[in-house]
Parts: C-alpha cells; structure tokens; sequence
C-alpha cells in the first residue's frame, strides 16, 4: 500500500507542478504604439445656388445630331432639373450658348447655333422658366471642346451650353 501511496503523492506532486506552471503566465506584450491620426481631407463643399452647384449637380450641357436642332430625348431630363433648379433659385439669369462641328462654313453654323440655343431657350421655357432670364448665343464652330476630326469628338461639340450669368450664390 505504500507503493501506491508514494505514486500518489508523486502524482499528487506533478499535478501541483503542472497547475503552478500553468498558472504562470508570461508578462503580457506591450500595446502597440497608438495608430497615427490620419484625418481625411474635408470633402469639397458645393455651395449650394452657386455655379459649380448647377455644373455639377444639375448638367449644364446638352448634346444635338448632326445637322439638327431637336432636343433629344435623352437630354430632357437635364433640362427639367435646370428648370427646376431655376425654379429654386429666381434671380438666377442664364445664357444658352449654341454650338456646332467643325464641318460647315462659318455662316452656316452660326445659325445652326443659333437654333440650338433657342431650341434650349423654348424647352426651358416650356417648362416654366420665364424667357426674360434666358439668354441666347451663337458660337458656332468657334469654341470646340474637343478638336479632333472624329465623329465622337464631333458629338461633343454639337452641344448646348446653358451658363449661368448672374444672380448665383458664390
């Protein structure tokens, strides 16, 4: 019996020493340094009424076919959000500005502008926008925004442009 009572007390006394190295525990790391602050840029603020709140938020431009002065489906809805816009902000005066491709003369194109600007004029005007605060002008090919010989660039210039001229926040 003694037999067993040594290997008791011998388990007895591992057991005690596995229990006392378990409940030491290593020193905990040290934190890590604090993470640098790194605070974003504040976002641009548009303010809103002003020029870049109509560029950006609205659309000033609006796009033609070649040849043509209708207004296209597709930019109907940039229209209606100047009209709206226009609606909020009355005291608010514009210029339509029209603009053509550089194929055809000089004279041609100038009254093709010219159409373009008052069929932006009309659509605005259509829909609600009193056409004492609207007005036009013709550049015909003179001021293009992109100066290849290609059709895609071509349609970036047979555009209507609507700018404003007084009245915005700044």
């Amino acid at each position: 019996m003694s037999k067993y009572t040594n290997g008791l007390k011998l388990a007895a006394i591992a057991f005690a020493l596995v229990l006392a190295g378990c409940e030491t525990k290593p020193p905990p790391a040290p934190p890590p340094p604090p993470a640098p602050v790194v605070t974003p840029a504040p976002a641009p603020s548009i303010l809103p009424g002003s020029v870049k709140d109509f560029q950006t938020n609205v659309g000033d431009t609006v796009h033609f076919d070649y040849d043509k002065y209708a207004i296209l489906d597709q930019d109907k809805p940039t229209l209606q959000r100047q009209a709206d816009w226009l609606a909020k902000y009355p005291g608010v005066r514009v210029q339509i500005q029209g603009n053509c491709d550089e194929r055809g003369t000089e004279e041609y194109n100038l009254a093709l502008g010219a159409r373009r600007a008052n069929a932006v004029k009309e659509y605005l005007v259509s829909l609600g926008v009193a056409a004492s605060r609207i007005d036009t002008i013709s550049y015909g090919k003179d001021r293009p925004i992109c100066s290849e010989s290609t059709e895609a660039c071509w349609a970036q210039n047979r555009r209507g442009v609507t700018a404003i001229t007084a009245g915005a926040n700044s």
